[in-house]
């Protein structure tokens, strides 16, 4: 029969976040291999969760489950992760938000600080900018190498 559980909560300091506390333990006990995760709410042990409340904890928990899955080495997982990493890095937005575990709020949370139509084919995030940006950084220093005939394992001198 499949082990339940409810939580582990991995630390006790944090009332209001037992949702985040308990995804963590439960991403521990997912790649033990407990077969069932049930999702706590932030509200737990403080009052009756309302639909925010659910959705908070189904989703942090969603993660703890994807989590663990990796750790188990599930393929499908990490062909999500990697989709997604690849579109990350070659700036393909609305990609992202399509892969997302929630689009709705990724892309909400993106139309927020980078104006909707001109942030969608930006090659940066509004946290770095465009001069700070870790993948454009690597992409130009790739495009560089590239240009001056190094090879993949030539790479490292360029940065050197």
């Amino acid at each position: 029969a499949p082990f339940y559980t409810l939580g582990p909560l991995t630390t006790d300091i944090a009332p209001g976040y037992d949702h985040i506390t308990s995804a963590i333990g439960a991403a521990n006990i997912g790649a033990m291999g407990t077969a069932m995760l049930c999702y706590v709410t932030p509200k737990e042990h403080l009052g009756l969760p309302d639909r925010e409340d659910v959705k908070a904890g189904i989703i942090a928990y969603r993660i703890a489950a994807h989590a663990a899955d990796l750790a188990k080495g599930h393929p499908k997982a990490q062909e999500w992760d990697d989709a997604l990493s690849k579109a990350r890095f070659e700036f393909r937005w609305n990609d992202q938000f399509n892969l997302a575990l929630d689009p709705i709020t990724a892309r909400s949370m993106h139309d927020e600080t980078i104006d909707s139509e001109q942030g969608k084919s930006a090659h940066f995030c509004s946290m770095c900018g465009p001069k700070f940006c870790s993948m454009k950084i690597t992409d130009d220093v790739r495009q560089y190498a590239a240009e001056r005939g190094y090879g993949d394992a030539d790479s490292e001198a360029v940065l050197k």
